[in-house]
């Protein structure tokens, strides 16, 4: 991301060790703790949480089971929603409820200063249109007291990246992308360019039954996983793309972590390459 903010291109997203839903404490505590100490053993220093997962229970168990932290790990949490009675995720982008939400995140991960606050103000998968001018100024504002050394955005458009950028650096974008849904296909270059990270979340999330297949295919012919294909193809596309695959299995932890160290050929990449192509000719 920056000099001063290191980490490994692959991370680990801590969404999944809450309960059902992202909602409640954990089916199986131990097991969480257990997938996070393994994660910072293997190397990882990149974990990704929030304190409405859960809520608080996710930024809890990281707590117990990494603090005192390591002084090479970084924390990146992000804020603009809650969780209702039901289990949605309302926005929540008012100053006083992003405040509120800093400190929640500073108080249940035992931090003096959160690494890395990511603004998230779209849908679950869309950038919805609109200014982020007065959020991301709170999240600014709270930078400057020393509470966040550095700022991202999530579920954001192109212009609304730079009107943040306007107010303050951004260090990190994190948008829904994967293999099949390549909208930011230009967005990341242009990141790219900029020395920004660019990290995707849903990695597998809402593939068609022919791209499946042709991600099954590749999978079965390089003797991977189809996530592990995945995250290697995620890694292989650009240089600023970052990993955040959530897991509360130790088997799949290690699952991912070897599926992203694939270096895929030529001839997979082109395959892979062509499953929107191929999916447009068969609806054609």
């Amino acid at each position: 991301m920056t000099e001063d903010l290191t980490v490994t291109r692959m991370g680990y997203g801590a969404m999944q060790l809450a309960g059902p839903h992202v909602f409640g404490p954990p089916r199986d505590r131990n097991a969480a703790l257990a997938v996070l100490r393994e994660a910072v053993d293997l190397g990882i220093n990149h974990i990704d949480t929030s304190d409405y997962y859960g809520p608080h229970y996710t930024n809890q168990l990281i707590k117990e089971a990494l603090y005192p932290y390591p002084a090479e790990l970084r924390i990146v949490t992000k804020v603009g929603a809650r969780r209702d009675a039901r289990g949605g995720w309302p926005q929540a982008l008012a100053p006083e409820e992003l405040r509120q939400a800093v400190h929640d995140n500073l108080k249940n991960l035992g931090l003096d200063s959160l690494d890395v606050v990511n603004l998230r103000v779209g849908g679950l998968s869309t950038p919805e249109p609109g200014s982020i001018a007065e959020p991301f100024g709170t999240l600014a504002a709270l930078q400057r007291e020393g509470l966040i050394r550095h700022l991202g955005v999530s579920t954001v458009s192109p212009e609304q990246i730079a009107e943040a950028q306007s107010i303050a650096p951004v260090v990190c974008v994190q948008n829904f992308y994967n293999i099949a849904h390549r909208n930011d296909d230009e967005l990341i270059d242009a990141l790219a360019a900029q020395g920004i990270a660019y990290v995707p979340y849903f990695p597998l999330g809402g593939f068609t039954p022919l791209q499946s297949d042709t991600l099954n295919s590749v999978a079965e012919r390089l003797g991977a996983t189809p996530m592990g294909v995945a995250l290697a193809w995620l890694l292989q596309r650009s240089p600023n793309i970052l990993l955040i695959p959530g897991t509360s299995s130790v088997e799949h932890l290690h699952e991912n972590v070897t599926g992203a160290a694939l270096s895929l050929p030529e001839d997979a990449l082109a395959e892979l390459d062509g499953m929107l192509h191929n999916e447009s000719e068969a609806s054609s």
